[in-house]
C-alpha cells in the first residue's frame, strides 16, 4: 500500500506548532502574513490546519501584533479565539495593545482589552497611551483613558502621553489629558509640553496649555525658557511674552488649585460638587 506524503501546508503547520510549544524563535511565516495583510478567509484556514498563533519570530513578533498594526479586527478576533496571547511582547517591549493603539483602531483597543489586554503592562518603553497620541487619534486617547491609563506613564526618549501630543500637535489628544488631569508641568529632562509647543510654533497649542496652569518660566536642562525656542517678534515669542508679563486671574488660581485638590480624573467629582452650572462649565473647561 502506498502512503502519500503529507502536503506542504500540514507539514509546516505541525512543524511550526511544535516549534512554537517549545517557545523557540522561528522566521516568518504564512501565519505571519496572513495577519499583517488582513488575510481573514487565508488565516482562518491556517489556524484549522494547525498552525500555532503564538510563533514568534526573531524580533519577538507574534501574529497577534502584526494584526493590531495594521488595525485588521476581523483578524484579531480570529486569533484571541484560537488563544494568542494578548499581551505577548515584541523585542522592543511592545504588546498587541500598544500596536493597536498605534495604528488608532479603536475596535482592536477594544477586543484586547475585552480578552484581558493591560491597559499599563509594565513597560519601560512607550505605553498603549503614548501609542495612542502619536497616532494623533482622540477617540482612542479618551477611550484608554477611560478605562484607566496611566496619565503620568514616562518613557525615557518621549516623555509623558501629553509630551508625545504636544510634540506631534495633536491639539484634541492634547486636551483630552489635560482635562483627564494630566500634569501640564510634568517633566522630561526639565523639559515641559510648553517647550515641545513653542518648538514647534503652535500657538493654539501654547494658549491651551497656558490656560490649563502650564508654566511660562520653567527651565529645561539647558536651562532655556519656551519662549527661549521661539524666533524673535514670532506670533509663538509674542503669545509667549505676553504670557510672561501678564498674571493669572484670581479665577484661573482658583481653577487650577480646585483641579489640583481633586487629582486625576476630576470632571466627574466636579460635577458632584454644590456649585452652580457656570461655574461647573469653566472649571471643566466646557
Amino acid at each position: 500500500m502506498e502512503i502519500s506524503a503529507p502536503s506542504v501546508t500540514a507539514s509546516v503547520a505541525l512543524r511550526g506548532q511544535a516549534i512554537g510549544d517549545i517557545g523557540n524563535w522561528v522566521d516568518r511565516t504564512p501565519i505571519h502574513d496572513a495577519s499583517r495583510n488582513g488575510c481573514a478567509p487565508q488565516l482562518k484556514e491556517l489556524i484549522d490546519s494547525g498552525f500555532c498563533v503564538n510563533l514568534v519570530t526573531v524580533e519577538s513578533i507574534t501574529p497577534l501584533h502584526e494584526a493590531c498594526l495594521r488595525g485588521h479586527t476581523h483578524c484579531v478576533q480570529l486569533l484571541l479565539a484560537a488563544g494568542a496571547q494578548v499581551d505577548a511582547r515584541n523585542v522592543d517591549g511592545s504588546t498587541p495593545l500598544c500596536d493597536a493603539s498605534a495604528a488608532g483602531s479603536l475596535e482592536c483597543i477594544k477586543l484586547l482589552l475585552d480578552h484581558g489586554a493591560k491597559v499599563n503592562p509594565p513597560l519601560f518603553t512607550a505605553s498603549p497611551l503614548h501609542e495612542a497620541c502619536m497616532s494623533g487619534k482622540s477617540d482612542c486617547v479618551k477611550f484608554l483613558v477611560d478605562v484607566g491609563a496611566n496619565l503620568e506613564a514616562h518613557d525615557c526618549h518621549f516623555g509623558t502621553p501629553l509630551h508625545v501630543a504636544c510634540a506631534r500637535e495633536h491639539l484634541d489628544c492634547a486636551k483630552a489629558l489635560l482635562c483627564a488631569g494630566a500634569n501640564v508641568n510634568a517633566a522630561k529632562l526639565h523639559e515641559t509640553a510648553l517647550h515641545h509647543a513653542a518648538k514647534v510654533k503652535n500657538n493654539d497649542l501654547i494658549e491651551m496649555l497656558v490656560d490649563f496652569g502650564g508654566n511660562v518660566y520653567n527651565k529645561d536642562n539647558r536651562g532655556k525658557k519656551p519662549s527661549d525656542y521661539t524666533w524673535p517678534n514670532s506670533p509663538s515669542a509674542k503669545c509667549l511674552e505676553y504670557y510672561e508679563k501678564m498674571p493669572r486671574t484670581l479665577s484661573q488660581l482658583c481653577r487650577f488649585n480646585l483641579r489640583k485638590a481633586l487629582g486625576q480624573r476630576p470632571v466627574q467629582k466636579i460635577f458632584k460638587l454644590n456649585i452652580p452650572p457656570g461655574l461647573i462649565e469653566y472649571v471643566t473647561y466646557n
